[in-house]
């Protein structure tokens, strides 16, 4: 899972689960890099572990030779570039995070706060985990300032480490606040809110992306719900990398994608749940990403004074 809906201007990163031959050279050559493990505790003996891996495992997907003890993600910009990865790393009290942007380029472009947002999503709703917490050396102030902006508290301290931690709790507070980078603002309706709240506990393993997107979204009643959104029966004009579509937005039970009709549970009916006419945005869709404008609402339920769709 690593949809996000973003303005184009701000920073974008998605994070993939699989891991490719080319995806764990890239991870060596960043370990090779002194700027870039230096406040990674466990980083002197990685890179030769996955040199080791890489010789005794011949296939084009490594990923269960990353997922050890927690789960791997690589990173990736909005042109689908990597540009580092996230590793949550579990433990019996609580999950830890750690986060990597490898290349010094990128530094400074608040891409590692991306991540931190991205991998707070997959800890938290699809992982279900409990605590966050993240380990970092004091004088690494970049990411002390990263976490503890996304919303991590103080945990304990030592001379050594600090450690910061999210509750899912508060991370569930938090998400309506609108404070997390990236998440431009989206609009459900109370009734829509409720009928996707039973859709959800129906198909809870497949639609994490929709549980974030509700969980997020600012709730408004039916005749309060401006023109311009897509709600749930919405017919919108849509145009993804350049190229315009009309769609309408409908449950599961009534997808027919040869006449435009998606389900509000598929990445692209999720992506557009909410959102206004004008919105762009990055998603990550079958694999890559996608760049998506809200052309126009041209039909909207509410709108029309029919409340019973």
């Amino acid at each position: 899972m690593q949809p996000t809906v973003v303005k184009m201007s701000q920073p974008f990163v998605s994070l993939c689960p699989e891991i490719t031959r080319s995806d764990a050279l890239q991870v060596m050559h960043w370990l090779d890099n002194e700027a870039v493990i230096r406040y990674l505790a466990d980083s002197r003996d990685v890179s030769a572990s996955i040199g080791r891996a890489l010789s005794r495992v011949h296939l084009p997907i490594l990923t269960h030779v990353f997922n050890h003890g927690g789960r791997f993600f690589m990173a990736f910009d909005r042109r689908d570039r990597p540009v580092g990865f996230v590793r949550l790393v579990n433990a019996p009290s609580h999950c830890e995070m750690v986060t990597v942007i490898g290349d010094r380029e990128n530094w400074g472009r608040r891409l590692g706060t991306s991540a931190i947002h991205q991998g707070m999503k997959l800890a938290f709703m699809e992982m279900r985990v409990k605590t966050l917490i993240a380990k970092i050396q004091p004088e690494n102030i970049r990411s002390l300032k990263a976490f503890l902006g996304c919303g991590f508290s103080h945990a304990c301290e030592t001379p050594l480490l600090t450690s910061l931690s999210m509750t899912a709790e508060r991370y569930r507070a938090l998400l309506g606040t609108g404070m997390f980078l990236g998440s431009s603002e989206i609009f459900i309706t109370e009734i829509d809110k409720g009928r996707l709240t039973e859709l959800m506990e129906e198909h809870e393993a497949s639609v994490v992306d929709l549980e974030y997107e509700v969980a997020r979204a600012i709730v408004v009643r039916s005749e309060n719900v401006t023109a311009d959104v897509v709600t749930l029966n919405s017919r919108a004009l849509v145009q993804m990398d350049g190229q315009s579509v009309e769609v309408v937005l409908v449950y599961p039970d009534e997808e027919d994608p040869a006449t435009g009709k998606l389900s509000v549970c598929s990445e692209v009916g999720t992506a557009i749940l909410g959102c206004k006419a004008g919105d762009s945005f990055a998603w990550r869709v079958g694999g890559r990403t996608r760049h998506i404008s809200i052309l126009q609402v041209l039909y909207q339920p509410e709108a029309a004074g029919h409340f019973h769709l």
